[in-house]
């Protein structure tokens, strides 16, 4: 506790222990900076790490404090500092606790099966992902045989509104959820991503309409996917799945093709979840999207 914080407390009239909590609080402020640092690392870093000054710019920092919130995260192996450049990389710990959130995940274990025969019938990348809102967070991916492969990889996120498997997610929860996603921005990836609200509102009334959504060169520019959603034992949705490939291969008549049998697919995965979503509504067909 610094002399401030003391001089704080003795003019306030503060016993012992109401003393002893500062210190609990000022290092929950400490956690918490040394977690923005983490994320920083995770979300910024290229091959070669993030920078010192970089991640004091960025976080609005002194170095001297970020080297002393990186201190921990280094002796755990959360982050690794290189010897030459001193830039920060995550380190091994970080692996370890992914590893560990993901073998906890039932649906990455009930989806495993479902996941590979889907990708074994279309031949093409398939994608799961839970959400985070307004994000999503992809923790499984079957690579199809083709040279070229999509640049997604396990623990990615992406903003929900512009992805297949966001939008399959979002089609099913509720205005608040959909009200955080606008809150958070709808900036543009390309020139096809959705930017006003109300359009995306509309395409997500179609997706609950035909029961699958579809990114049509929204987030990659030679690239559409086609996902549905996941549902748990609450009939919440909790994920999605998909289908991704260049638009070459994945054309319109594809997607419509792929689109009943991811649906299907996520279906199947939510049945062994729990949920009572066994089924399309029968007011629902196929849509001519894209």
């Amino acid at each position: 506790m610094s002399a401030q914080d003391t001089a704080a407390g003795a003019g306030r009239g503060e016993g012992t222990g109401a003393r002893r909590a500062a210190p609990a609080r000022n290092q929950s402020s400490s956690l918490r900076r040394a977690l923005a640092v983490l994320d920083h690392v995770r979300d910024s870093a290229d091959a070669r790490g993030v920078s010192l000054t970089r991640i004091s710019e960025d976080l609005g920092i002194s170095k001297s404090t970020v080297l002393r919130l990186a201190a921990p995260l280094l002796d755990e192996d959360l982050l690794t500092r290189d010897r030459e450049t001193g830039w920060f990389r995550l380190g091994h710990g970080a692996l370890r606790l992914g590893q560990a959130y993901l073998s906890s995940l039932d649906i990455r274990a009930v989806a495993a099966d479902p996941l590979r025969r889907l990708q074994h019938v279309v031949g093409e990348t398939c994608h799961l992902v839970v959400y985070d809102a307004p994000e999503v967070v992809y923790i499984d991916k079957v690579e199809n045989d083709h040279n070229v492969r999509m640049a997604s990889r396990v623990g990615m996120r992406m903003p929900a509104y512009r992805t297949a498997v966001g939008k399959a997610i979002l089609a099913w929860l509720g205005d608040d959820d959909f009200e955080a996603v606008v809150a958070a921005g709808l900036e543009p990836r390309t020139e096809r991503s959705i930017t006003d609200p109300a359009r995306l509102a509309a395409e997500l009334e179609r997706v609950r309409h035909v029961g699958y959504a579809v990114d049509d060169r929204e987030n990659e520019p030679e690239v559409r996917c086609v996902a549905a959603p996941i549902f748990d034992h609450t009939d919440r949705a909790v994920g999605a799945l998909s289908v991704s490939g260049l638009t070459s291969r994945m054309t319109p008549a594809r997607v419509r093709e792929v689109g009943p049998m991811v649906e299907r697919t996520g279906l199947e995965i939510s049945r062994v979840l729990g949920s009572s979503r066994t089924r399309r509504r029968p007011d629902q067909h196929e849509g001519n999207h894209p």
